[in-house]
């Protein structure tokens, strides 16, 4: 933390939701044997919220995080819905330019992968939020 009174960390509600998908995203993954290998890595302009291995799959995860109830949609969609055209095309670019970057030939070859995470939460009356849901959409689309 800064000493100067011009820095400023504090966070909205909204990131402070995202960072908390996010945790919940990489404790999700790790349960299933993967490890964390990066976190919010900015790349080309981008960010990719989480890259995991599992030993067989390098996974590139888009996490989406929305208070409300898994399968009754808020008036803007399901989370995964954000991820559009555009955000698609930006993380197979930084996924591809992390592979590049990280090419070992020393080291097992890891079938990259681009996953969705949609993370539900709820917030209690008394302030408090709690993840509720988690869906993974495996193979969200494709990188080249």
């Amino acid at each position: 933390m800064s000493d100067t009174p011009f820095h400023s960390e504090t966070k909205t509600a909204q990131q402070i939701t995202g960072h908390m998908g996010e945790d919940a995203a990489a404790r999700f993954y790790e349960e299933q044997g993967y490890t964390v290998v990066e976190r919010n890595l900015h790349i080309l302009h981008n960010e990719i919220d989480l890259i995991v291995a599992d030993g067989t799959h390098l996974v590139f995860v888009e996490v989406k995080t929305r208070h409300g109830v898994y399968g009754v949609h808020s008036r803007y969609g399901r989370p995964a819905a954000a991820v559009d055209r555009g955000k698609q095309k930006r993380t197979v670019q930084a996924a591809e330019a992390y592979l590049r970057a990280h090419k070992d030939p020393s080291k097992p070859l890891l079938q990259p992968r681009i996953d969705v995470v949609e993370v539900y939460m709820t917030r209690h009356a008394d302030g408090t939020e709690e993840v509720t849901h988690i869906h993974q959409i495996r193979n969200a689309f494709n990188a080249r």
